[in-house]
């Protein structure tokens, strides 16, 4: 075999090299836009659960408020029978309603939690690809060089063939 085909085969193996680095640098590179993708819609979906949980709260304190007005009420009409019995009632439904508020926004908040864990999980991933990234265009990078050098050494092979 000679010299010629030998730095053909070795420039052809550089190409191919080059070109496997390439895709795989194409392929993390989408994994990454997939992955920021997915971090972007937990980062919204964290901050509706926010916004949810604030105004669960608002509700609850809203709640807690009536409940205490209910209970003043009921307290200053223990003297009327039937006033009492709906104020107990009304007390009662309030205090239904606090607690039916109170495990919404329990839910909302651990929903918030893990959405949080998720989204930082993903922060960690789309970091270690961006990196596997970077590494791929370097290698590649190296790799266009190799085949550069590779390529000038063939042409001056051939212009020291053709002069013979």
């Amino acid at each position: 075999m000679s010299m010629m085909d030998k730095l053909k085969e070795r420039i052809s193996a550089l190409r191919l090299e080059a070109e496997t680095a390439q895709d795989k640098a194409d392929e993390a590179s989408a994994r990454v836009k997939a992955l920021e993708q997915d971090l972007m819609t937990k980062e919204q979906e964290i901050t509706s659960l926010t916004h949810k949980n604030s105004l669960l709260e608002e509700e609850v304190d809203k709640l807690e408020k009536q409940l205490g007005e209910a209970k003043s009420a009921a307290e200053d009409g223990a003297a009327h029978g039937s006033a009492n019995e709906t104020l107990t009632r009304k007390i009662s439904q309030l205090e239904e309603e606090l607690e039916e508020a109170d495990k919404n926004l329990r839910e909302t908040t651990e929903k918030l939690r893990v959405t949080d864990v998720k989204a930082e999980q993903y922060e960690r991933k789309v970091s270690s690809l961006e990196t596997e990234v970077e590494s791929w265009e370097r290698k590649f990078e190296e790799m266009s060089a190799k085949y550069s050098e590779a390529k000038i050494e063939l042409e001056e092979i051939n212009k020291q063939l053709e002069a013979f």
